[in-house]
């Protein structure tokens, strides 16, 4: 990410899978190519399963972090 920024955000704690990754998959749709996306999330298989979904969607994972002892950030970029 060359300018840090972050053009939205969607917090999906309390949201288990499938659902984080489809809700993930929706607002990665309303945006343009190149925008970035943070992903909160405290469900621990979604961090690994959004993940792999939007790579497999031709995203680009930027950053994935551990924010505390329940939430996980994901910065994605749309491609």
């Amino acid at each position: 990410m060359v300018n840090n920024q972050i053009d939205k955000t969607l917090n999906i704690r309390g949201e288990v899978c499938p659902y984080t990754f489809v809700k993930t998959k929706l607002v990665l749709e309303t945006m343009q190519s190149g925008q970035v996306l943070e992903v909160i999330t405290d469900h621990l298989p979604a961090v690994d399963n959004v993940t792999r979904s939007c790579l497999e969607e031709g995203h680009k994972l930027i950053s994935k972090n551990k924010l505390n002892s329940d939430d996980w950030q994901l910065i994605i970029e749309k491609r």
